[in-house]
């Protein structure tokens, strides 16, 4: 089975009741569950609750690290369904504690006033690196930990000004990452805004540690505390997105993390927000 087969896999959640639904990890996984898995799964979940409407904004709070070999319950509760916009609360639960909630809100399709910032220019995705393949080459001398990077992933991802994880040096406070997902599965809305949910927690919490030349490898804690995308425009995300990240604060042992999402042509289609542990050991 394929990276995007096991992503679509675990999309679909499994109906165990009235707004309660069963969500799986991949089976290859080890650790913790992807922050980003657990976002997607729930939008999916909210979905499954509403009719005719298009999330436009989602919030959420990591709660508890998930267990990957564990199922996941996500129980949505139907806030208000009015007519122009409709709110979902979901909560995902192992072992009988919440892991995750998130509060996500639901409009009908409207027109109105249009305007965005313009996409800062950055080399063509086609003319980077793919990430996994420069960080076997990072990690050539170490056979176990390259093998991490071995196994294809749904999100295909080339950094335009990467970091050196074995030896970071203080960057730039702010970053460059086009993405996509490695098989087109269609245009539908709800399916492109769970891909892009999924993506989403890749690299955003790294560009807060980028000013200070440490990584995920550097003895630094980390985990994700909170994660927040406003939806602003459709998009089929099996084409390259430019994602623009930038931090513009780190205190407390947290770092602050800003995303804009714009499609291949310059379209912003998406804003994120995120604050991450980075706690030194």
């Amino acid at each position: 089975m394929s990276a995007m087969d096991e992503l679509v896999d675990i999309l679909a959640l499994d109906p165990i009741e009235v707004n309660l639904f069963r969500g799986f990890s991949p089976k290859r996984s080890t650790g913790r569950i992807f922050g980003g898995q657990v976002v997607a799964q729930a939008l999916t979940a909210a979905y499954k609750t509403v009719e005719d409407r298009t999330c436009h904004s989602l919030q959420s709070y990591f709660i508890r690290p998930g267990d990957p070999l564990q199922p996941v319950l996500y129980q949505v509760e139907r806030s208000r369904d009015g007519k122009s916009f409709a709110t979902r609360r979901v909560i995902a639960i192992q072992k009988g504690e919440q892991i995750f909630n998130m509060a996500c809100s639901f409009q009908v399709d409207e027109t109105g006033f249009d305007h965005q910032m313009p996409m800062p220019a950055a080399p063509a995705a086609d003319a980077l690196e793919d990430d996994r393949a420069r960080w076997r080459e990072v990690f050539a001398d170490l056979p176990d930990v390259a093998r991490r990077w071995s196994a294809e992933e749904p999100i295909e991802i080339r950094s335009v000004d990467p970091v050196n994880v074995r030896h970071p040096k203080p960057a730039e406070n702010g970053q460059h990452v086009w993405m996509r997902a490695r098989r087109d599965l269609g245009d539908g809305v709800s399916v492109n805004q769970a891909l892009l949910a999924y993506a989403s927690d890749y690299s955003l919490l790294g560009t807060a540690m980028r000013p200070h030349g440490v990584s995920w490898m550097s003895g630094v804690q980390t985990a994700s505390l909170d994660h927040i995308i406003w939806f602003h425009r459709p998009t089929n995300f099996s084409r390259w997105h430019l994602y623009v990240q930038d931090s513009p604060s780190a205190s407390g042992a947290r770092g602050f993390n800003r995303g804009a999402l714009y499609r291949e042509d310059g379209v912003l289609i998406a804003s994120t927000a995120q604050e991450g542990l980075i706690r030194k050991r």
